[in-house]
């Protein structure tokens, strides 16, 4: 409808408005002897209305959208052409006119046409909502009563056509229910949901942002939602909404597992990386991988000078090069096909670009290949690791970042324990480091003492600080539980599950890596930092939640056993260790039972040279020797303990 016609209607409004208050004043009689004179005197007054109108774009809008603001600018337009004519009225009193002089009659002509003037909208609008809606749309509640959802309230009703409609509200503050938002009733959390949305005919949920770390948390609900085939849409996991921008529900999608994951939100304080990594030639190993290639995306963000990357996977390697060059094209980015294992190269690489930090992510993880290869656990794990922390000191890394694992503590498997060595050795190399800075802060120039293996490329004494981080699971990782089952269960099933009473911590590839980096910032040197991973997840029922999920019918859970060097549930800390706080509340720093250097380095170049006989019992009775909690568990190496 053209605004000329709102503005017709909005004027036999007035008109009529200003009948009604004579009536009330003079009654029906005069009304009826009064007639055309009343009607000129009415029509006078729409002259300043209409000023008033164009004043405040009172027709700008769409009638069907009209909001409070809208509604608010409206009555200020009845209000301030009233005073115009009064005020006008008051200097050029050249014609007799019943409403100004007679100041509350105009009063009640004010009153009645803004109420009849926001109600005709509020109607149309009504009307409008109703009819576009139509059957065929889907009813719908929301969790959550605050600026979440209601934001997500907005963007439906204001989609056309509609395709949802909202039945209510669910709202975690108990003191929210029986009170009535938006037109919709608020629900509570204790009251009994699933039945509610049954008797209602809803079938699907969708979650505020602001609320989704609270909905993972309540289990019971979750699972009810999940066993009553009602849909659950939220956010993405990856993805948060800042509170301010304007959120639409199409923004939402049908969760995956890893969004029902009960996790708590990760801060981090990245200015103050940015500052250290901004404009510095950064190394990662590693860069192809699951962590690696996060880790890429993130160091980018911060716009270093120079980047180096290297893998030995050499499709996935041709990935991130393309990505790095549509994503980040001004930066200069080297993608290497390499081993880490191969000396020669590797200092090749950082005789070339003198990487000032060093994110070592390469490794290989997959502990049943470990256990039936520890040479290769050996010589890639354990080795590789030395050669680029020995590289990184001899050519003046400023930071040395090596991401380890929680199966390091206590390890039961070769993989775990093979990264315990490398902690081990990485801590021994930066406490030596320490202790020649000392001696070289008491002599002007190194003497005969000093180690000149750990000297820089032109003598100097070296600089490098070494850092560890620990955390466990990462979600949809190359090789993760959640990839298999999601496989396993397109093709029918069964979901192989080792043990029913298997727990494993999780957490999103991105979140590790802000930790990492993080840690890696903060960290001063020597350090082995543990992540909290919040709260352990039963495998079983993660791999039922993702069949209910699916919606596939029929498929089960089959329970296989422990794998060679599985144990039931992961730690983050040794026994015999403790942790102190640091500034991060999800950080913390391992205190561990330190390695002399000299010691350190002994035992590596023992087990590398046993690593060559291909003798897995020899090789994995040394690793025994250099960790003395490794203890095998469901493995032939049992006959070792």
């Amino acid at each position: 409808m053209p605004y000329w016609c709102i503005l017709i209607i909005d004027y036999l409004i007035i008109i009529f408005c200003g009948y009604l208050a004579y009536y009330l004043f003079n009654g029906g009689e005069e009304v009826t002897r009064h007639f055309w004179p009343i009607l000129w005197d009415l029509c006078i007054l729409l002259v300043p209305y209409t000023i008033a109108f164009r004043i405040f774009h009172t027709y700008s809008g769409i009638f069907r959208y009209s909001s409070f603001v809208d509604l608010g600018r409206l009555a200020l337009a009845m209000l301030v052409g009233s005073v115009i004519a009064f005020i006008g009225y008051q200097l050029f009193p050249t014609h007799h006119n019943i409403f100004l002089e007679h100041y509350p009659r105009l009063i009640l002509l004010l009153m009645f046409a803004t109420s009849f003037m926001c109600a005709a909208r509020v109607v149309v609008k009504t009307l409008y909502d109703l009819f576009r809606t139509g059957g065929y749309s889907k009813r719908i509640f929301i969790y959550g009563a605050q600026d979440g959802g209601v934001s997500l309230a907005k963007s439906i009703r204001n989609e056309t056509p509609n395709r949802y409609t909202i039945k209510g509200f669910i709202s975690p503050d108990p003191s929210m229910k029986g009170k009535w938002l938006l037109g919709l009733p608020v629900y509570s959390e204790e009251d009994n949901i699933v039945e509610l949305m049954r008797k209602q005919d809803v079938g699907t949920l969708m979650v505020s942002p602001l609320q989704t770390v609270h909905f993972r948390e309540q289990e019971t609900l979750v699972n009810d939602l999940i066993a009553a085939g009602i849909r659950i849409l939220m956010l993405p996991s990856a993805k948060e909404w800042d509170g301010k921008s304007e959120l639409r529900y199409n923004q939402l999608h049908e969760v995956d597992i890893e969004d029902l994951l009960p996790r708590d939100k990760i801060e981090v304080d990245m200015i103050a990386i940015g500052r250290q990594l901004n404009a510095s030639r950064i190394l990662i190993t590693g860069a192809a991988g699951s962590i690696g290639s996060e880790m890429v995306h993130q160091v980018a963000h911060f716009e270093p000078k120079e980047m180096v990357l290297i893998d030995q996977a050499e499709t996935p390697m041709h990935d991130v090069r393309r990505m790095m060059a549509s994503q980040y094209p001004n930066i200069p980015c080297h993608t290497i096909v390499a081993s880490i294992t191969n000396k020669t190269f590797m200092e090749d690489i950082f005789r070339r670009f003198r990487p000032e930090y060093v994110f070592h992510a390469a490794a290989y993880k997959h502990v049943p290949m470990m256990e039936d290869n520890p040479a290769m656990a050996v010589q890639n794990n354990v080795y590789g690791t030395r050669i680029i922390a020995d590289l990184a000191v001899k050519y003046g890394t400023k930071k040395f970042v090596m991401i380890s694992t929680d199966k390091a503590v206590n390890p039961t498997n070769v993989m775990g324990c093979s990264k315990r060595i490398c902690e081990i050795y990485c801590q021994s190399l930066n406490k030596a480091i320490e202790k020649m800075k000392q001696q070289g802060e008491e002599s002007t120039k190194v003497n005969d003492t000093t180690d000149n293996s750990l000297l820089q490329a032109n003598g100097n004494l070296p600089c490098t600080q070494f850092v560890t981080t620990r955390f466990g699971n990462v979600l949809g990782s190359n090789g993760s539980v959640i990839p298999i089952f999601r496989e396993q269960i397109a093709k029918g099933g069964p979901v192989t599950v080792t043990h029913p009473d298997i727990i494993r911590y999780f957490m999103l590839i991105p979140e590790a890596c802000k930790l990492v980096l993080e840690a890696g910032t903060m960290g001063k040197g020597g350090e082995i930092f543990v992540f909290d991973m919040g709260k352990p997840v039963r495998i079983a029922n993660l791999a039922q939640r993702m069949i209910t999920l699916s919606g596939a019918k029929g498929c089960k859970i089959e329970f296989t056993g422990l794998r060679d060097g599985e144990k039931l549930y992961e730690e983050v800390l040794n026994d015999a260790e403790h942790t102190l706080p640091t500034m991060h509340p999800k950080i913390m720093v391992a205190k561990v039972r330190e390695y002399d250097y000299e010691q350190a380095r002994r035992n590596e170049e023992r087990l590398l040279e046993a690593s060559y006989s291909y003798d897995d019992m020899a090789i994995v009775r040394i690793m025994k020797e250099i960790v003395p909690e490794f203890k095998s568990r469901q493995s032939k190496y049992e006959a070792l303990d």
